[in-house]
């Protein structure tokens, strides 16, 4: 299934908006005022955001950070600028303390009746599909912009007896990723590393998992990440992801004012909106891949290895 470029219909209020957002004090009194108001609609829910990043704030994470940290990684330039309303992006132990309230957040609005159960919601969806079309059960799992874990923690509930590795870009989310490991006595590796050179021999992986990563990329990097994953793949291995849909009525409805705020937090949403992934998938090296609806804003994508 292919899709179409998203394109938000021009409107004075998005023109507006967008004027605002190109002048620097005005966009990030917006960013501060937005993020101020999903704090509040998170509370709201039941969700303790600040009791949650004030009891984390109190840990001493160098001993975490040093343990995952690569000093030596050099940052590709889509990856050092600002988005998620954070100046320096995942690059800051603000974004990596309050992701886990953030995810829970966003996604209670996904549908109506779920509220905080809206993320653990949408994480079963994915993982249900992952039990219906992978053939097999992978020994070897790499999860690819793993962030703080939320996503690398249920594959390894789920193959309890797999080898699990989570990848990002952040050692700041991977410090809270080590630490919540411990905490559940999980040993899952923990590698600071780009998804599109991760330094993994090749063909050691039978599943290579994203979640909520391609939305943040630019087309380079996405195509470049399909191309290390189908690398990284054993024969009659899969990679998946779950994301955005660009397909969505959620999305083709959305107010422009709405969108362009969103696009203010993500810079790469046009480009991935536009991205044909079973194109990029198959020119990769992957058979064509199967794509299921799994919530009204979500998508997940299964895609085997090309014999």
């Amino acid at each position: 299934m292919s899709v179409t470029p998203f394109q938000s219909k021009p409107s004075v209020a998005s023109r507006i908006i967008n004027g605002i957002l190109s002048i620097k004090p005005l966009a990030k009194l917006a960013k501060h005022q937005a993020r101020n108001m999903i704090i509040n609609r998170a509370e709201k829910i039941g969700v303790p955001w600040r009791d949650n990043v004030r009891k984390l704030s109190k840990r001493n994470w160098e001993e975490e950070l040093t343990e995952v940290e690569d000093p030596n990684l050099v940052y590709p330039d889509y990856y050092v600028c600002s988005f998620h309303g954070y100046e320096t992006g995942n690059l800051s132990w603000e974004s990596a303390l309050e992701v886990e309230s953030a995810a829970y957040a966003v996604h209670a609005s996904i549908w109506p009746e779920a509220g905080v159960s809206g993320d653990p919601r949408l994480r079963h969806n994915y993982h249900a599909t992952l039990r219906q079309q992978l053939s097999s059960t992978p020994q070897s799992i790499l999860d690819i912009g793993c962030s703080v874990g939320m996503s690398t923690f249920p594959l390894q509930e789920m193959y309890p007896d797999a080898k699990v590795t989570g990848v990002d870009l952040s050692a700041y989310h991977l410090a809270v990723a080590h630490y919540r490991s411990q905490q559940r006595k999980l040993c899952i590796d923990w590698v600071h590393a780009a998804g599109e050179d991760t330094r993994f021999s090749s063909a050691s992986f039978d599943l290579v998992s994203t979640f909520l990563l391609y939305h943040e990329l630019p087309t380079t990097a996405a195509i470049a990440i399909f191309e290390e994953a189908r690398r990284l793949l054993k024969p009659g291995g899969y990679f998946t992801m779950m994301d955005m849909n660009p397909s969505a009525q959620a999305y083709r409805k959305m107010p422009p004012y709405v969108l362009t705020l969103l696009k203010s937090t993500e810079p790469y949403l046009d480009q991935y909106f536009a991205l044909d992934v079973e194109v990029a998938l198959t020119k990769a090296g992957f058979e064509i891949p199967t794509i299921t609806t799994i919530s009204p804003r979500h998508r997940a994508i299964v895609a085997k290895v090309r014999s």
